[in-house]
């Protein structure tokens, strides 16, 4: 255990548990326990946004399996990874003002808050809420996994031993600080996360020889690895163009980003936020994904892609530098990782307790509900992460992909569509999940693009006729 490289995560976690406990004087003085703890009263300016939202989207993935994909397949992969830069952009483009207007007007806290108040329609809360426990069970295990795949290359203690440091580090600031608890460390860790790329990149550049170096050396082991179509030719155009909606336009229906542009406090908020994220996420996935490559030239024979960024920062570094830069990816997992604990937790006391249970509770006893609720699922989610698959990022594209394919229609349609209805809303919910899971499991990649891709072009067919037909049939009868 090389306590160099340990003692800057252990200072990195001390600053993160303080920040939960600042945070969590606001949970216990607000007058609105259930605005405060899953949406931070609102209050987040530009800069914290911006940083909340790419530390929300930049995570294991990022940090860990995109470079580890990025070292497998090549340059194609960077290529491939870009498509994430306008991420921020499309989202608060997309959504914008009328999100966050509709949302405090609705005195929405949650999505599913404001698709119910939307469609007034009991099945779109079902569906909504099932969707995101679910899907982002998935993509939290994936996170789990990355976290103590991390702590345990770092200190060489066992992956289930790593997985318990890991889990217990994220459910204490989670469970006593809430949103706001996860957006200013979203903060610090956004600063982590760009800093640690960029002293990454100058470590990489200077231990490969610099970029021309590190390309011919490349080029001698395998020309693919530079070209456009990855180390096997398999990364085709369409498949690459498909990535654009997986992980560009389709953001937009990913409640966890989602959830965000309804908790920025102004306009001028939301404006500073659009440069700065995507300023961010571009420094991140452009210096990230070019490190997994550059990798391949300097430490050679990795076979684990989740352990490429600790190898490397520790082949190249002095060991304390090391520990600095490793907290950027501990920093990124952490920070996707407190998101969805938060969300699926408010899935189900917001959305299913005081929906259908019991819609009267006292405060008292939905802020219990609300603590117990976080704990459990991360002990859920410990013991599904037990027995972690070879490679994170397919687990975290699967979830991506599901809740996109649900979520898509229902938000930007019931934003910009004065037609829109709750039948046409459903159908395109069921539509988007059945045709994705069975897309996924039997015709992966169908037509040569990410299974993605069809799913969210039925779901909108479904949207589309389900809500004209009952508008018709509503004007016949009326008539």
């Amino acid at each position: 255990m090389n306590m160099s490289v340990i003692w800057p995560l252990i200072v990195f976690l001390v600053i993160i548990f303080f920040i939960g406990v600042y945070a969590s004087r606001h949970v216990q003085s607000s007058s609105s326990f259930i605005q405060e703890y899953f949406l931070g009263s609102r209050e987040l300016g530009g800069f914290i946004l911006a940083m909340t939202m790419a530390a929300t989207y930049g995570s294991a993935s990022s940090f860990l399996s995109g470079p580890g994909a990025a070292y497998q397949y090549g340059l194609a992969w960077v290529l491939l990874a870009m498509s994430q830069v306008a991420t921020g952009y499309f989202v608060l483009m997309i959504l914008g003002k009328k999100f966050a207007i509709m949302a405090r007007k609705y005195r929405a806290v949650t999505l599913v808050d404001f698709l119910f108040a939307r469609y007034n329609n009991q099945w779109v809360v079902i569906l909504s809420a099932l969707s995101i426990i679910i899907f982002l069970f998935s993509a939290m295990t994936a996170q789990w996994i990355g976290g103590a795949r991390l702590v345990e290359s770092l200190t060489g203690l066992s992956y289930t031993t790593a997985l318990i440091i890991f889990a217990v580090s994220i459910m204490v600031y989670v469970i006593i600080g809430g949103f706001r608890a996860v957006a200013v460390t979203d903060m610090v860790q956004g600063l982590i996360m760009v800093a640690g790329t960029v002293i990454l990149f100058v470590a990489a550049l200077k231990a490969g020889g610099g970029m021309e170096k590190i390309m011919m050396t490349l080029e001698a082991e395998n020309p693919n690895l530079l070209s456009p179509y990855g180390n096997d030719r398999s990364l085709t155009p369409l498949y690459i163009s498909s990535f654009w909606i997986l992980v560009g336009i389709g953001v937009v229906g990913l409640p966890q980003v989602a959830v965000r542009a309804m908790s920025y406090k102004n306009t001028q908020a939301m404006h500073r936020a659009l440069v700065i994220g995507t300023i961010v996420v571009g420094v991140i996935m452009l210096g990230m994904h070019l490190i997994g490559v550059m990798a391949r030239a300097i430490v050679p024979g990795i076979t684990v892609g989740d352990k490429v960024m600790p190898q490397l920062a520790m082949t190249i570094m002095p060991d304390w530098l090391a520990g600095i830069v490793l907290a950027a990816p501990m920093a990124a997992i952490m920070s996707t990782v407190d998101s969805l604990l938060l969300l699926v937790a408010s899935a189900v006391v917001k959305d299913l307790y005081l929906h259908f249970i019991n819609k009267r509770a006292e405060e008292k006893k939905v802020k219990r509900l609300s603590f117990a609720v976080t704990a459990v699922i991360g002990v859920v989610v410990f013991v599904v992460a037990l027995q972690p698959p070879d490679l994170i990022i397919w687990l975290n594209l699967f979830s991506f992909g599901g809740l996109e394919a649900v979520f898509i229609w229902p938000i930007v349609l019931g934003l910009y569509w004065k037609q829109a209805n709750g039948a046409g809303a459903v159908a395109s919910m069921v539509t988007g999940m059945s045709t994705y899971m069975i897309f996924h499991s039997l015709y992966p990649n169908a037509l040569g693009m990410h299974t993605v891709v069809l799913p969210i072009f039925l779901s909108l067919i479904a949207f589309i006729t389900v809500t004209l037909a009952v508008n018709r049939r509503q004007y016949l009868n009326g008539a």
